[in-house]
């Protein structure tokens, strides 16, 4: 296992989704729990009028809240995405980017509040920018969290 989480940040570039709408990751902190994620307008992921195609803005966003939490929560939870959406807020006429954490303190709020209910349901919400800072989109995620 070990060695598959050393060849991750390699291998999940090579993820077709990301792979054929030329989505880009990286882990600044070398581990799993910050992700920076980004995407050039090429041919392969703009529209019919030339900016980022809506799916590929939503994959490129898709499965890191869950990431996160399931290396910081570790293996005694079982974490799933539940729902999400995406508002297109101006036109990506050129790379966007987002970067996903999911801070210690929320991760400590989780673990309360599955000791308390039994589950959790908590939403995260990222904000996808352009090159220059301007947004994009918002992609909200709901998990679903509980105790093994």
């Amino acid at each position: 296992m070990q060695k598959i989480l050393k060849k991750f940040p390699a291998l999940i570039n090579l993820y077709p989704p990301f792979l054929g709408a030329g989505i880009k990751i990286s882990l600044p902190l070398g581990d799993f729990t910050e992700f920076y994620v980004s995407m050039k307008l090429t041919k392969t992921n703009q529209n019919y009028v030339g900016t980022q195609f809506g799916g590929s803005l939503y994959s490129m966003c898709d499965p890191f809240f869950m990431l996160i939490a399931m290396n910081k929560l570790g293996r005694d939870y079982l974490v799933w995405d539940k729902s999400a959406s995406i508002d297109f807020i101006s036109p990506g006429r050129t790379k966007v980017h987002a970067i996903f954490k999911i801070s210690d303190q929320e991760i400590a709020q989780i673990i309360k509040r599955v000791s308390e209910n039994g589950k959790d349901e908590p939403t995260f919400e990222i904000i996808v920018k352009d090159e220059n800072d301007r947004p994009v989109a918002r992609v909200t995620k709901k998990l679903w969290i509980k105790k093994k």
